[in-house]
C-alpha cells in the first residue's frame, strides 16, 4: 500500500506499514531529497494543519493486500478512515484488494467492502461501531435506520422505510423481493401503507428509484372539457365505448388487473361538460381527440335537424313527457337561447303549415311560445315512445340542450324500499261460570193441592228444560261439571237438584310477516285472504205467478291487507303512508242478525310515519279489555252467607285483544344491494326446505320432497369480437 506522507498522520502510517509486513508493500508515491536544514526544521514542532474529514477522503492512496488476512487489513482501514471497525469472531480468511493507480481512501475503502461482501461478509454500524459480521447475520445487527432517500454507503448494510403514497404496499413486495439479497429481508407495514427493507446502501438505491417509478396514482388528474355542440350525455357514453374498444383492439388487459383502469368519462349535464380520467396521458390526449372531433354542430339544414330521440334508461317515457311539457308550459317557452318567443299564441289559422307550437319552420326559429292552452294533452313538442321507452323531441338545437339536461337530472336510478312487516294479533278470552238450580214438591200423595218450589236463572244447563228433554228421551247438560240430585215423583224419576261449575280459556295468536319491495314513491299493496261472499238482496216466489226467485251476492276480500307508499328523504330516513286491514270472518253471529250472512271482525290502521333506514317502528297496541260479570239470584237468600250459593248463578268473562303491526325499511340503493337481500332469503328458504326432509321409510318410495336449486355462480360475458361495438352501459 502506497500512501502520500506528507498528508496522513504518522499514527496512520505506522499502521499502514505494519499491516504491510509479510503481506503488502507501502510505496511513497512522492519522497524527494531534503536540503540539509530541512530535517531540522521537521524536528521543531510544526504549526497546526487542517485535517478535516472532507480532506481525508480525499487523500491519494494506493493499496496492495494480496491474500492478506481479514482481521489485519481491516484494522488497517479502520486507522485510515479513523472509525474503531470490530471483527466477528465469525470472520475468518484472506483477503485480496489492491489497486492499479493511485485512489481517495472513499474509492479504496468502498473496493474493501467489496472485497468483504464477495466473502460473505457485510459491514454493519450499530451505535456508531461498525462491526464486519457474516451477511446471515447483518439483517439482524444493522442498527443504521434511514427514512427517505438514503445516502451512499457503499455496500454497508442498513435498513430504508419507503413510505407509498399511490401504490398498495402489499403490491410491491412481489416486484420488489426478486432484487434483493438472499440473506436480507422485505417488510410490510399495511397500517401505515410502508415497506421496510434491509439491504446494502446501494442496492438500497436502487430499489428506491423503482418504488418512486411505482409509486404513481393510478389515473391522472381529471381534465373537464367543455361542450360547444353536442350534448354532454349522448357524447360520454359514445367516447367511453371508443376508448374501451381502442384499448382492446391494442392489447389484452394483463390478469388481476384493477377494474376501472381504463378511460373514465362522465357527464356534467348543468355545465354541460365531460370529465375525462385516464390511466396516463397518452391515452388520456386520445379521448380528448375523440371528444373534439365528435363536438362539431349538427350537419345539414331542414325538418331532420329539429327532430331528436332519446332512449331513456329509467324513468317512464310517458310519464316524464308528461311532466316535460307541463315543465316548459309553465314557463311560456321564453327561455335564453332556446330560440323561443315571449309572445302569446292563439288558435291555429286555417291553412298553418306548424303543428306543434313552439316550433317554427325548417331552419327559422320559432316565435311562438308553449302554452298549456295551445298544447293538447298527448300532442306537444315532447312525444312519448312507450314500445322502445323514448322520448320524440321536436325542437331546435338550444331548446333540445336544455330539455335534455333536465332529462339527465330525471332519467336516474331510483333507489328501491324492501319493506319487512310483522303483523301480531293477540287475544284472550277467559270465562268462569257456576250456579245451582234445584226444584221440589211440598205435599203428600193424594193431597189436593201441591206446592213446588225451585231455582230457575235461565243459563245453560237449566233444569227445567233438562227434564223436559228427559221426558222427550234427550238430556243435554250444560258445559263443565254438572253434579244433580235425582228423585222419584210419584214413579217418574226426575232432576231435582244441580250443580255446575265450568271455567274456559281462549288464546289466539295470529302472526303475518308479509314482505315486499316497491320503488321510491311508489305504492306497493300485499293481500292475502279470502274472498267471502255477502249477500245483497234476494227475491222469493210467494205468490201463485210463475217467477224465479234469485238472490244477489257481492264478495269481499277478508284477511290481511298492507299498503305502503315509502319517500326516501334526506340521510336515509324513510316516510312512509301506511293502510294496513286484517279482517276476519266471526263465529259469533249479532243478536237478530241470524240471516243477514256472516259477521266480520276488522282492525285498521291507516297513518303517516317517519322511520330511519333498516329501524324498526310498531304501530298498534290494546284494542279492546272488556270484563264483563253476571250475576243471578234470589232476592236476600242468595246473599246470605254459606248457603247462599244454593239461591244464586254467577258468571264472569274477560276478553284483552292486543293488535301490533312492526314496519322495517331497508333502503336498497344499487343492484348489489338487492341481488345480497335475495340471496339471503333464498338460501333461508333453501336451508328451511332441506331441514324438513321426510324420514326415509322402506315401504314408501318418495323419500325427498322438493327443493330449491342452489343458485348458480354468473357466467362471465364472452368478450366481444375485435371491432365489433361494445353495447352501450346503462
Amino acid at each position: 500500500m502506497s500512501m502520500n506522507p506528507s498528508r496522513l498522520s504518522l499514527s496512520t502510517l505506522a499502521a499502514a506499514l505494519w499491516v504491510g509486513t509479510g503481506s503488502g508493500v507501502l510505496t511513497p508515491t512522492a519522497l524527494r531529497a531534503q536540503p540539509a536544514g530541512t530535517a531540522a526544521a521537521a524536528a521543531a514542532p510544526a504549526a497546526p494543519q487542517p485535517d478535516t474529514r472532507a480532506m481525508r477522503s480525499r487523500t491519494k492512496v494506493t493499496v496492495n493486500f494480496v491474500n492478506a488476512d481479514v482481521e489485519a487489513v481491516t484494522r488497517a482501514f479502520g486507522a485510515m478512515i479513523e472509525r474503531q471497525i470490530a471483527v466477528d469472531p465469525r470472520v475468518k480468511g484472506n483477503i485480496t484488494v489492491y489497486s492499479e493507480q493511485p485512489q481517495t481512501i472513499r474509492e479504496a475503502y468502498a473496493s474493501y467492502l467489496a472485497a468483504l461482501r464477495g466473502l460473505g461478509f457485510a459491514m454493519v454500524e450499530s451505535a456508531g461501531l461498525l462491526k464486519v459480521v457474516p451477511e446471515a447475520d447483518a439483517k439482524l445487527q444493522a442498527g443504521t435506520v434511514v427514512v427517505g432517500e438514503a445516502t451512499a454507503r457503499a455496500d454497508q448494510v442498513l435498513t430504508q422505510i419507503f413510505s407509498l403514497r399511490y401504490e398498495n404496499a402489499n403490491n410491491l413486495v412481489t416486484v420488489l423481493r426478486p432484487l434483493i439479497t438472499a440473506n436480507n429481508t422485505i417488510n410490510v407495514s399495511p397500517g401505515s401503507n410502508t415497506v421496510v427493507i434491509t439491504d446494502y446502501a446501494d442496492n438500497l438505491q436502487r430499489l428506491g428509484k423503482i418504488i418512486a417509478a411505482l409509486d404513481q396514482p393510478a389515473h391522472t388528474d381529471i381534465e373537464i372539457v367543455p361542450l360547444k355542440h353536442a350534448v354532454a350525455a349522448d357524447l360520454a357514453q359514445l367516447v367511453q365505448r371508443l376508448s374501451e374498444a381502442s384499448v382492446a383492439g391494442a392489447q389484452a388487459p394483463a390478469p388481476g388487473a384493477a377494474a376501472g383502469a381504463g378511460v373514465t368519462v362522465a357527464a356534467d349535464s348543468r355545465s354541460n361538460s365531460l370529465i375525462v380520467r385516464a390511466p396516463n396521458r397518452a391515452r388520456l390526449a386520445a379521448a380528448l381527440s375523440i371528444i373534439d372531433k365528435l363536438d362539431r354542430p349538427a350537419q345539414g339544414a331542414g325538418p331532420q335537424g329539429n327532430f331528436w330521440v332519446v332512449h331513456l334508461r329509467n324513468a317512464d317515457a310517458t310519464r316524464l313527457a308528461t311532466v316535460l311539457r307541463a315543465a316548459f308550459a309553465s314557463t311560456g317557452g321564453a327561455t335564453a337561447g332556446s330560440g323561443l318567443g315571449s309572445g302569446s299564441t292563439g288558435s291555429s289559422a286555417p291553412g298553418s303549415t306548424s303543428a306543434t307550437p313552439g316550433v317554427g319552420a325548417p331552419g327559422a326559429a320559432a316565435t311562438a311560445p308553449i302554452t298549456a292552452a295551445a298544447q293538447p294533452t298527448t300532442g306537444g313538442f315532447v312525444q312519448a315512445d312507450p314500445a322502445t321507452n323514448s322520448l320524440i323531441i321536436t325542437a331546435p338545437e338550444p331548446l333540445y340542450r336544455q330539455v335534455r339536461a333536465m332529462i339527465d337530472q330525471l332519467d336516474t336510478r331510483r333507489a328501491q324500499v324492501y319493506i319487512e312487516s310483522m303483523i301480531v294479533e293477540v287475544s284472550g278470552d277467559n270465562a268462569a261460570d257456576f250456579g245451582f238450580q234445584w226444584q221440589g214438591l211440598i205435599g203428600s200423595r193424594g193431597d189436593t193441592n201441591l206446592i213446588g218450589v225451585g231455582t230457575n236463572f235461565g243459563s245453560s244447563g237449566n233444569l227445567i228444560g233438562l227434564n223436559t228433554g228427559a221426558a222427550a228421551g234427550q238430556i243435554n247438560l250444560g258445559e263443565g261439571l254438572n253434579i244433580g240430585l235425582i228423585r222419584n215423583y210419584g214413579g217418574t224419576y226426575a232432576l231435582s237438584a244441580i250443580a255446575r261449575a265450568l271455567q274456559s280459556q281462549t288464546s289466539t295468536n295470529i302472526i303475518s310477516t308479509p314482505n315486499l319491495i316497491t320503488l321510491d314513491n311508489e305504492e306497493a299493496k300485499f293481500v292475502v285472504g279470502s274472498n267471502v261472499p255477502f249477500v245483497t238482496g234476494q227475491f222469493t216466489n210467494t205468490g201463485t205467478s210463475v217467477a224465479n226467485p234469485f238472490q244477489t251476492i257481492e264478495r269481499k276480500d277478508v284477511g290481511i291487507t298492507l299498503r305502503i307508499k315509502p319517500q326516501i328523504g334526506e340521510g336515509g330516513t324513510v316516510r312512509m303512508t301506511i293502510f294496513q286491514e286484517s279482517s276476519s270472518v266471526s263465529d259469533k253471529v249479532a243478536p237478530g242478525t241470524t240471516n243477514a250472512g256472516p259477521t266480520t271482525n276488522k282492525r285498521q290502521i291507516e297513518t303517516n310515519v317517519v322511520v330511519d333506514d333498516g329501524g324498526i317502528i310498531v304501530l298498534g297496541g290494546l284494542i279492546e279489555d272488556r270484563f264483563i260479570e253476571n250475576k243471578s239470584k234470589i232476592p236476600l237468600l242468595g246473599d246470605l252467607p254459606g248457603v247462599g250459593a244454593l239461591f244464586r248463578s254467577e258468571s264472569r268473562t274477560k276478553n284483552r285483544t292486543n293488535l301490533m303491526v312492526f314496519l322495517r325499511p331497508v333502503v336498497l340503493r344499487d343492484a348489489p344491494a338487492g341481488d345480497r337481500l335475495s340471496l339471503d332469503r333464498y338460501e333461508q328458504i333453501r336451508s328451511q326446505q332441506m331441514d324438513s326432509q321426510p324420514v326415509p321409510r322402506p315401504m314408501l318410495p318418495l323419500q325427498d320432497s322438493p327443493v330449491l336449486p342452489p343458485l348458480q355462480a354468473p357466467v362471465p360475458a364472452a368478450a366481444p369480437a375485435p371491432g365489433a361495438t361494445p353495447p352501450a352501459k346503462p
